[in-house]
This record gives C-alpha cells, structure tokens and sequence, in this order.
C-alpha cells in the first residue's frame, strides 16, 4: 500500500475545527457546564477562564493538562489561599471537560489536607498503553523548596515530600501514593515535579517509558531531572541531575529518538539532549530564537504518535512569555526540525501572562488539527484554556536567517543577507520577505524566487538606518509566501555617524505582574504589582533616570546611567486596590525621566496593563 505524503505548507483553506473525541464512561463528579467568560472565537482560537480569583478559592495558579485515551480534557492546577507558594495550604484541583473543551465539568478536588498540610505544582501524565493517569505534585508540611531538609524519610515534615495521585477511571476518582524514597538521592534538598505535562516514549529501546521532569536542589545548586518508569508507574527512579544549573524545566521526543530538555532560563531558553531514555543530559546550551523571562513554558510533540518516517514527526510545539524580562507576550511557536529552528510563532495574548502548558488534541495528522493551551492570565487572576488550530497558527516551514553587513552606520542604507530554506515536502510559490525592525527606519522588501523542497534563496534587504540610531538593535525578518509567514532573528549593532545630531529618549512599559490575593473576603487591601521596563531609545547617555506616579516602590527604578539601547527591568511597583479601584478598574499612569548629556530632561509619561477587579 502506497502511503499518502502529508504535505509540510501550514497554510490551510479548512475552516472546520477538529473536536476532540471521548466520552467518560461513568457519571461525572459534576453537571457540565459552559466556561466562564468565553472571550475570543476568531481565527481558530478560542479561549474560556476556567478559574478566577476569589471564586472558590481566592487565588488559581501552576496550570497542568492532558488529554487522556478516551479523549477527555483534565485542567489541574493550584487552589490558594494566597499567591504565596509550598509550604502553605494549598489543594490540587482538576476540571474535565468531555466534549473538547467545549465545556467543563465542575472543578473536582484531587487532593486537600487540614493545615499546615499542602498540595500543589502538578503536572499531568497518561500512560497510552494501560490508560493510566498520573498526576504528580509536591506535598508539604513545614518546609518547601527552598528550606527543605536532606534525605528522603517519608515521615520528617521538614523535607519536602515527592507524592501522585492516580486514576484509572479517566480521572472521576484518585488514589494517591508517595515515592520519595524512590526517587529522591538523601544528598538532595528540596525536589518538586515541574508543572505542566510528563511525556511516554514512543520509540526506540525505551519504548513505553514513562517520564516527569523535576527540579532538585544539588549539590548547592538548582539541577533538572528526569523520574521515570519502565513499569507503567509501578516503581520510578531518578536520573543524574543536570550539570550547570536548571530550573522548571519540559522534556520532549524527537523524531531520531533522543530527549530534548527544553528549561525555564532568562533572557533565553537552555536545551540539552539525552540519548539514554532520560537518564543523562548533554551541557546546556542556549537556544536564542526562545527569549525568556525565567518562566515556566511547554513544549510538545505536534503528532505525538507519527513514526519518524512521517513527515509531520519533526514538529514541534512550544509556548512561553516571549520576553526577556517580564512576563507577558505569550507566544506560540513552531519548530519542523526537531527544534533546531523554530520559524513559526504566532502571539496569543500580548498583556500580562504567567506559566503555559500545551496538549495535542488528536493525534495530529489531519488537515487542520486543533492544540489545547493552560495558561495563566492577567496577573493570576485567571486560569484560562485556550485552543487553536494550524490556520490560527498561519506559518510555513521555511526557517529565517538574518545577517547584518560587517559594518552599519547611522544615516547610512545598509544591505542585510536574508536567506529562506524551504522545509515543505513539496514546492513552495514565489514569495517576498522583510525585515520588521525599529520605528523610523526604512526597509525594502524583497522578492524570494520559488523554491523547491531542501531549497534555499539568499536575497539582500535593504535598509535605510536613521541617523539618529546607534547601539545594539534586532532585526527580524519575515517571509510570506501565499497566506503564510515564518521568522527569523538578527542582531548587530550600529555605529553613530560623524556629527550625528542627539536624539535622546526614555521610555517604560508598565506590565501587570500579580494581584496578591489576601483572602477569600475580597480584593479590597490587596496589594497590585507591577513590573517595568525602562528603556533607552535614543544615540545618547541618560543619567539620573528614575519613575513617578501612582504606584509605590518606584524610587528603586532609579539609576545612574542608562547607555543608547539598555534597558532594565524594575519589579518594585505595588499599590494596594481600594473599592474605587474595583468600581473603576486601575491602569497605573508612569512618567519615566532622565537628563541628556547637555542637561537636557527628557521625559515619557505611559500607561500600563488595565486590571477589572470583579
């Protein structure tokens, strides 16, 4: 039998959306009902809150999901009583949904203790052979991460304990069980299970074994591992923990067999590989088309079940805050090489975002197949669920290079190489790409020639630089070929031009960072924080920059000197929410300023992310 070649273009005409497919199997834990606040149905994307603050408990973080072999949704997350993380009494709770995400279960409490007890970070994972499924978290009595003993006695409430639960019912009923004297080195500080979803393999020698990614203290430092069984859960070992640091960190299978470790590092993602099952990583290296904050991301198989032969078993998801100091811009990108490049990226909420988890909603070979998202929203006060499909997404598999000339002068045209290759398995059309780069300068778009499959084309772009421009800057170029787009990033730096007139600027961006819940009685008393971004857009030195307005906190923005293109991040911007501000809502109003070198003030005056207290 002759087997049909998918074809790689994302670009699609399907309109229809794909449902995921399932039905429990016996009576759920509540009625279904429709998700709170359905707030966007456009393009393939749609996205519903499943949790708000102070409604059943008054703050919701550390999102996890999964879909399990019948086709049911599991939502886990965190229920608070404040945002303040382990040790405290925090519950795991999950919502179903069996009907695609179209609507969800009531929420159902997997795991809750009497205080000082605490439950919380999940991380979701389904065993495809035996349906299985694992949801892991860390248990607490006196001591979390940071404080917690060596050792792995499963009594002593100063270590912070490895615990799951399990169901094999689709997630109606749980049992929970604790493996730190499996899995836990005595050597070892405090470990938890980074949140979001574990992975089985499904190729190669270790075919079938089951993997959760923790974070350990070792050795005086954080390190990533990875648990895992060859029995479907029956007993878990640890793995060597990951030299030069680590964090919360997601594993992936790549199309060859190997692990990708994909961790949460600022101001870029770092990767390393594993070619044994897990059980050791090479060095960590960057991946800088991933910018981060050092927030907790995903990253996912598209197709997880293809067989490497299938052209679609290179894709690979991934979703974070692209940004490299604060949490906002959440993305989602798309990688066709195993994640050696990632062209595709598409901005699914440009406002304040916390951590995200990706799912597949089906096993990824259709024509437009769908993709579940969890994430965290405008400042924590939500837990939302969104999904999308490959037409949201609109990319194409043709990775962007972007190289600057030797040297680029202010007020001067500068050519930059642009080079496209087409990973399709079939012809891509004549198409054109640009540079999208900084207000105020000017760029002239090129024609790209067709190109075959394997193909590359090296066109020149041309660049006029502002005479004004000086210092380190970022290119992106962006090739578009019928209705779809793929990127690429480019850095180089500009020289000043002889004579150049100043140009001095200062500018900030107010980013809601949480809102601090003190209780389930109500916002008001709660305290809002703010982060900020100060940026120096001019050719000039500013000194003495600092910031005004209605937040508190602000005078530890200030600082000495700021060079043509630095920036800093601030995080010291609060106010606490008064019944005005829950009538009226609150958006923060900044004024940044700063002196030139010939004394000159200069000044911006901003506003930031709008919070509805409801």
């Amino acid at each position: 039998m002759q087997r049909r070649t998918l074809p790689l273009l994302l670009s699609f005409t399907v309109t229809a959306a794909l449902a995921a497919t399932g039905t429990a199997h016996s009576a759920p834990p509540g009625p279904a009902a429709p998700a709170a606040q359905s707030r966007t149905a456009a393009d393939g994307l749609v996205t519903v809150d499943l949790a708000t603050r102070n409604d059943g408990a008054p703050v919701h973080r550390i999102p996890a999901l999964t879909r399990t072999l019948k086709g049911t949704l599991i939502a886990a997350y965190d229920a608070r009583p404040s945002m303040a993380d382990l040790p405290g009494n925090i519950s795991v709770v999950i919502r179903r949904s069996t009907d695609g995400g179209a609507t969800w279960q009531a929420r159902q409490t997997v795991r809750s203790e009497p205080a000082p007890n605490g439950n919380g970070d999940p991380s979701l994972l389904v065993d495809r052979e035996t349906g299985r499924i694992f949801l892991f978290y860390s248990s607490t009595v006196n001591r979390g991460f940071g404080g917690s003993e060596t050792g792995n006695d499963e009594s002593n409430p100063n270590i912070q304990q490895t615990d799951y639960s399990y169901s094999d019912d689709d997630g109606l009923t749980w049992k929970h069980r604790r493996i730190t004297g499996q899995i836990k080195n005595p050597a070892w500080a405090g470990m938890f299970a980074a949140s979001g979803e574990g992975i089985q393999l499904r190729n190669g020698p270790h075919e079938g074994r089951l993997i959760q990614q923790y974070a350990v203290r070792a050795d005086g430092a954080n390190r990533a591992v990875s648990v895992y069984s060859d029995d479907h859960g029956e007993t878990w070992k640890a793995g060597t923990p990951t030299a030069g640091g680590g964090d919360e960190n997601k594993t992936v299978e790549l199309s060859d067999g190997r692990i990708l470790l994909n961790n949460r590092s600022a101001p870029y993602r770092t990767v390393a590989h594993s070619t044994d099952g897990g059980v050791t990583y090479s060095t960590y290296q960057r991946d800088t088309a991933l910018p981060d904050p050092a927030n907790n991301g995903s990253i996912t198989r598209f197709a997880p079940d293809v067989p490497a032969a299938h052209p679609r078993s290179k894709w690979l998801l991934f979703s974070n805050t692209e940004d490299t100091g604060i949490r906002r811009n959440l993305t989602v990108k798309m990688s066709c090489d195993d994640g050696r490049t990632w062209p595709i990226r598409k901005v699914l909420n440009t406002g304040a975002s916390g951590y995200s988890t990706l799912t597949p909603l089906s096993d990824g070979t259709g024509s437009n197949p769908r993709v579940g998202m969890l994430w965290e929203r405008q400042g924590y006060q939500h837990i939302s669920y969104s999904s999308f499909d490959l037409k949201w997404l609109g990319g194409v598999c043709a990775p962007v290079t972007v190289t600057a000339p030797q040297a680029v002068r202010a007020g001067e045209k500068a050519q930059f190489d642009v080079r496209v290759v087409n990973q399709n398995d079939r012809a891509l059309p004549s198409g054109s790409v640009t540079l999208d780069i900084p207000e105020g300068w000017g760029v002239t778009a090129a024609s790209v020639p067709a190109l075959e499959p394997g193909q590359g084309a090296t066109v020149k772009v041309t660049v006029d630089v502002p005479l004004t421009a000086v210092g380190a800057q970022r290119a992106k170029g962006v090739y578009s070929v019928r209705d779809a787009r793929s990127y690429g990033t480019g850095t180089f730096s500009v020289a000043a031009a002889t004579g150049a007139p100043a140009a001095p600027g200062v500018s900030a961006l107010p980013v809601l960072d949480n809102l601090q819940a003190a209780g389930a009685a109500g916002p008001v008393g709660d305290t809002m924080v703010y982060w900020t971004r100060v940026s120096n857009p001019g050719n000039t030195t500013l000194t003495g920059v600092k910031l005004s307005g209605d937040l508190a906190g602000l005078t530890a923005c200030a600082t000495a000197t700021l060079a043509p293109g630095a920036e800093y991040v601030c995080k010291s911007g609060r106010r606490t929410v008064t019944q005005a501000d829950l009538d009226q809502g609150f958006a923060p109003r900044l004024t940044v300023s700063a002196t030139a070198p010939d004394g000159t003030q200069v000044s911006s005056t901003v506003s930031g992310d709008r919070v509805d207290i409801h």
